[in-house]
């Protein structure tokens, strides 16, 4: 049994039954359409301490429609609200008491019903279909979904990091990307353009829920973190404001390496000092320093005191992990456990090493966010050790920008552009 709230009088009877922690899955008007476009229709809401769970009703086909006011004041009230997207969430209702619990599930798979694959098989480009579909389906997939998710709906420690590693992540969703739509349509097919596109601004999505932590963003059939350089496709994104900012971090990987190691270049960078110790060209350096770092250390390279501490910190990494049967990664908190396949000593340091890219580069974007607050120069695009800004020359903040990175002990390198494709060195 379940209780649709339709009227405010029902509104009112759930905000004074004083539950504290829930489970809530949002019902949007179609599963496939990017948040920035789309809209809620019904709310699951499950109490942790009740057996029986409440459809609310904002928008569908077979209620009557509630005002989002009285139940935004409805989520304010709640201590804690457990939910599968965070980021997707706080789009239609941002509130800090939201906790994303799929960073604590190793493996997810949506469950569904029959009626849902039904209607998305014939109609799922309809924007509309969730509406269209039976509340009472809807009620019971999302029944489905909380059997699966219950156990994990306890606060994790690290919790403050997770919610400003989404916020981070949907500031940079919500610029979306304006295009050239001539070009754009010369490389890309999205698989329905209203899904993901509208006055020729493009919105992205990064999926935050991977193994490692580091964010993919491939979204509505367009992969935004594989855009190659070489065949013209990145000129089809092109400045809302003035131009385009990129900001590379320079040698990233071996960067972040150091710090976690406590090993310094001093004022070499990796490569320079890799050159140095190993008697090779810079370019070979470049090649090498990261087949060290993703492969194993060679036997000849083994000599030098930054791999030397490197291979320490790898043996003593597993050791913790085959003693404890996790690793606890740096900034972020996120633990690598066994129930992840196929580990060994040299892949779990390569997790951690890209967990600890994506924890750095959420203080940083954290930090520009807050530059940019209240000011048309926005973030557009992340690109794990680079981020491309829509620039608007007035706001001169450039240099703030910079001090950010230098804050981090990480040299970068600047570039501008009229489109994505036609980048120059500042």
């Amino acid at each position: 049994m379940f209780y649709v709230v339709e009227t405010n009088e029902q509104l009112a009877e759930l905000f004074y039954k004083g539950y504290d922690k829930v489970f809530i899955e949002p019902i949007y008007f179609n599963d496939n359409i990017h948040p920035s476009l789309n809209r809620v229709s019904l709310l699951y809401i499950k109490p942790l301490n009740n057996d029986k769970g409440y459809i609310v009703c904002l928008d569908h086909s077979e209620t009557l429609s509630l005002n989002k006011t009285p139940i935004n004041n409805l989520l304010a009230s709640y201590e804690e609200i457990y939910v599968r997207d965070r980021k997707s969430f706080i789009y239609f209702f941002p509130l800090r008491n939201t906790v994303d619990i799929l960073f604590g599930i190793p493996e997810y798979t949506e469950p569904t019903t029959s009626a849902h694959d039904f209607f998305y098989q014939r109609h799922g480009d309809k924007g509309i279909i969730n509406t269209i579909i039976p509340a009472v389906k809807h009620y019971e997939k999302c029944e489905l979904i909380f059997d699966k998710v219950k156990q994990y709906c306890v606060k994790p420690h690290n919790v403050k990091f997770y919610n400003k590693l989404t916020s981070v992540f949907f500031s940079i969703e919500r610029n979306g990307i304006k295009t050239n739509q001539d070009v754009f349509n010369k490389f890309f097919e999205s698989n329905n353009d209203t899904f993901s596109i509208h006055d020729n601004t493009i919105y992205t999505q990064y999926n935050l829920h991977t193994t490692t932590g580091r964010p993919s963003n491939s979204f509505n059939g367009i992969n935004f973190a594989a855009l190659k350089k070489e065949d013209g496709c990145r000129e089809a994104f092109i400045p809302e404001n003035d131009y385009f900012v990129e900001i590379d971090i320079s040698a990233y990987h071996p960067t972040l390496a150091a710090q976690l190691v406590g090993y310094s270049f001093e004022d070499e960078t990796p490569y320079q000092y890799f050159a140095r110790e190993a008697n090779i060209e810079i370019d070979e350096a470049k090649i090498l320093m990261f087949r060290q770092l993703y492969g194993g250390i060679y036997k000849e390279y083994q000599h030098i005191p930054y791999f030397q501490l490197i291979q320490k910190h790898v043996d003593k990494l597993w050791e913790t992990f085959q003693t404890d049967g996790f690793i606890e990664c740096p900034i972020s908190g996120h633990k690598l456990t066994k129930e992840i396949k196929d580990l060994n000593p040299q892949k779990l340091f390569n997790y951690t090493l890209q967990n600890l890219e994506t924890s750095t580069n959420v203080l940083i974007l954290w930090d520009i966010v807050k530059v940019l607050k209240s000011k048309p120069t926005k973030i557009v695009l992340y690109t794990y050790d680079a981020i491309l800004i829509d620039y608007n020359e007035e706001d001169n903040i450039l240099e703030q920008i910079n001090q950010v990175f230098k804050k981090y002990n990480l040299k970068t390198k600047m570039t501008k552009g009229s489109n994505y494709g036609t980048m120059s060195i500042i």
